[in-house]
């Protein structure tokens, strides 16, 4: 699980420590036997020695990070949000990046107003012109009603919001003021896997901490389609959102943004948004530019090698299968439909989906975009106007509308069992019964899936099969027999209440 690092609910880190004083610079303890240990006694004066040299660094690695660090802190901030939150029923709120917690000012402490509840979270971030830009996440303070930054000297200043993108969780803030301390961008050289690294920001509320690594990858795609993440094993934990990660000359090289743990805690898997995706887009919010993307209203998806071999294509085909379209929006307006396979996107060959993805997003909206696709074993050319991608969560809000909807009960329906599937023709009163939107058409599951169809529930509605429409039992019959006989499984793409999905359904051998 990919988690995001920046809030901290009402965290209180009690550190205990426990001190033995002593007026004659010797501790006694009551059960020890005086007398040398393994052979050794008085005051012990470490010396490495020859020996020690195995254990010398490296050439290249540096002695210490604590020059490079006390350089750099100064323009390491600490950021504290007050932050509007939902409070869904039973006294549980809403967190970005931590999910539903109970509530811990249920018991009065909290705040509520006629727009709803607030609560107390941190990130970090660092300046980024004398002037008082600073950098962090859009995460962080995305949802914020107050914004505190937390100087290197303890000062605190009150900071607004100039501008966040969504699809690069990046965003500026300012404080007012001058001459303050900053760092800058590296632009030229590119960090390699094995490069050293310094992390430097505000995990759990502990101002000023500084933790070390390498660079452990590049080029990882987690959760954005529009970043190509650095990976660090330098220790970066909640509260580390938006601080910097810098090389061993002190030039930022990425912005700290999720962390990949089963847990919730670093165990050494990090991610940076690197500095030639910061850079640009830092820049542009600095000047009080929107940052807009083209959009067309499909929803994309790589292709696996089992659908590639089940639709007949090669293994190294490259493309994205569309597995939704936007009613209304622009893609449908130009004719995509369900099941094409967009192959090329203004004469150029695209990889796949995140590829896809961002040459659309490089289009600006109004501007026209061509489509090759490939439909039904044709390939086909269309003409779509894009227009400005929306924000990030309304698109999540429409994805996810409908998936905690439980299906709706009904009596088993009649219908002709093919490979497991029981399946009619769509009418009307199917369409009604299993809340099938108009423009979802194909045949549905009327019984539980029996064999390798066994988890397809009633009302699923299969669109396509082999990647062809199908509307008739005798069209999927005639898919699954054309998939037999090329020893594969067979191709559907099918509707749930969730959102239209892709998958090969394995074919019994015949006896």
């Amino acid at each position: 699980m990919v988690k995001r690092k920046e809030f901290i609910l009402g965290a209180v880190v009690g550190l205990t420590f426990a001190a033995a004083a002593t007026a004659g610079g010797v501790i006694s303890w009551p059960t020890a036997a005086a007398g040398p240990v393994a052979g050794v006694s008085g005051r012990l004066a470490p010396s490495a020695g020859a020996a020690g040299l195995a254990f010398a660094p490296p050439q290249g690695a540096p002695l210490s990070f604590a020059d490079i660090f006390q350089q750099v802190a100064p323009a390491v901030v600490q950021i504290d949000v007050k932050a509007r939150v939902e409070r869904p029923r039973g006294g549980f709120i809403q967190i970005p990046g931590l999910g539903v917690i109970p509530n811990p000012n249920s018991q009065g402490e909290g705040e509520e107003d006629g727009e709803g509840a607030t609560a107390m979270g941190a990130g970090s971030g660092f300046f980024i012109s004398a002037d008082g830009y600073i950098v962090t996440n859009n995460h962080v303070v995305a949802d914020a009603v107050e914004i505190t930054v937390k100087l290197a000297d303890s000062r605190e200043l009150t900071a607004r919001v100039i501008g966040r993108d969504e699809n690069t969780d990046l965003a500026v803030i300012k404080v007012d003021g001058t001459d303050f301390p900053f760092v800058t961008f590296e632009e030229e050289a590119q960090p390699r896997v094995g490069d050293w690294v310094i992390a430097v920001g505000n995990p759990f509320g502990l101002g000023g901490t500084a933790t070390a690594g390498i660079v452990s990858g590049l080029g990882r795609g987690i959760d954005s389609a529009y970043v190509d993440y650095l990976q660090v094993d330098a220790a970066i934990n909640r509260g580390n959102s938006g601080g910097p990660t810098f090389d061993i000359y002190g030039r930022v090289i990425g912005v700290n943004s999720a962390i990949l743990s089963p847990t919730g805690g670093s165990v050494g898997i990090g991610f940076a948004i690197p500095a030639s995706v910061a850079k640009p887009i830092t820049d542009r919010l600095m000047r009080g530019e929107s940052i807009t993307r083209g959009y067309v209203g499909v929803g994309i998806q790589d292709l696996t090698r089992e659908e590639r071999a089940s639709m007949g294509l090669e293994a190294n085909f490259k493309g994205a299968l569309v597995g939704d379209v936007t009613p209304g929006g622009p893609a449908e307006a130009g004719g995509v439909q369900y099941g094409d396979i967009v192959t090329h996107i203004d004469g150029q060959q695209i990889e796949n989906r995140t590829d896809l993805t961002r040459r659309i997003g490089q289009v600006r909206p109004g501007e026209t975009v061509r489509l090759q696709v490939l439909r039904d074993g044709r390939r086909q050319t269309l003409t779509i106007r894009a227009i400005a991608r929306p924000p990030e969560s309304e698109l999540n809000a429409g994805r996810l509308s409908g998936q905690d909807q439980d299906a709706p009960q009904s009596a088993p329906s009649a219908g002709t069992e093919v490979v497991g599937l029981t399946v009619a023709p769509m009418t009307p009163a199917l369409r009604r019964q299993h809340e099938v939107p108009e423009r979802i058409n194909g045949l549905v599951v009327t019984q539980p899936g029996r064999g390798h169809a066994q988890g397809v529930q009633p009302g699923t509605v299969i669109m396509r099969a082999g990647n062809a429409p199908v509307t008739t039992v005798a069209q999927l019959q005639a898919a699954v027999e054309a998939a037999r006989r090329n020893n594969t499984g067979v191709f559907l793409m099918f509707w749930t209440p969730a959102g239209v999905r892709t998958g090969v359904l394995e074919l019994p051998k015949s006896e």
